[in-house]
């Protein structure tokens, strides 16, 4: 099968995400869409994280239900902090019998000269670059390994949901219903 690795911290998964994985899986060529929770983005400073089993757990909330998605912990038994580099080695290793596809976005693609082995995930491994607002991508210049696809763009961040929920908005349809429920139910238990 064509899989679709679609790596993130998903802190939380929210609308956006599910939609471009949809759009993937029914007019990209991909079978799958694996969400691959990262525990630790080098990136990205852990304490800005909810806890792992948590955003794990959401996501499995988000996916369930529809066949060509899958929640998957597979970062989680990995030596920390997470390289995809070596995700995807062990992906190769662990499941031969597929293709992955790495899905990132077009900010992405623009530090990616940045993420640890760059080239060598370039030089063996496929790359969708799905586009960001304000990131465009010259298609013409990309290797051979990467392509972009025209999904539609999002304007929304986990970023934005967690500042909105701090803040007491209501943001019900930026996120799946059971993700939204669960969210919801921790507050209330944080307040009691």
């Amino acid at each position: 099968m064509n899989i679709g690795i679609f790596s993130g911290s998903f802190n939380p998964i929210h609308i956006g995400h599910l939609a471009l994985a949809n759009y993937l899986c029914e007019y990209g060529d991909l079978d799958e869409v694996w969400f691959m929770v990262t525990p630790h983005n080098p990136l990205k400073e852990e304490n800005e994280l909810m806890d792992d089993k948590l955003r794990l757990k959401l996501v499995q909330l988000a996916t369930e239900g529809y066949p060509k998605f899958r929640a998957s912990d597979f970062e989680f038994h990995l030596p920390r902090p997470s390289y995809t580099v070596h995700t995807l080695d062990a992906l190769k290793r662990t499941y031969p019998q597929h293709t992955f596809h790495l899905v990132i976005g077009s900010d992405n693609w623009r530090l990616f000269h940045r993420w640890y082995e760059s080239e060598r995930i370039i030089a063996e491994n496929h790359l969708l670059v799905y586009p960001r607002p304000g990131y465009p991508v010259e298609a013409t210049f990309l290797p051979q390994n990467v392509r972009t696809v025209s999904s539609p763009v999002f304007e929304i961040s986990s970023t934005f949901i967690r500042r909105a929920i701090e803040e007491g908005k209501d943001v019900r349809y930026f996120l799946h219903p059971a993700v939204c429920d669960e969210l919801k139910r921790m507050q209330n238990e944080s307040l009691n």
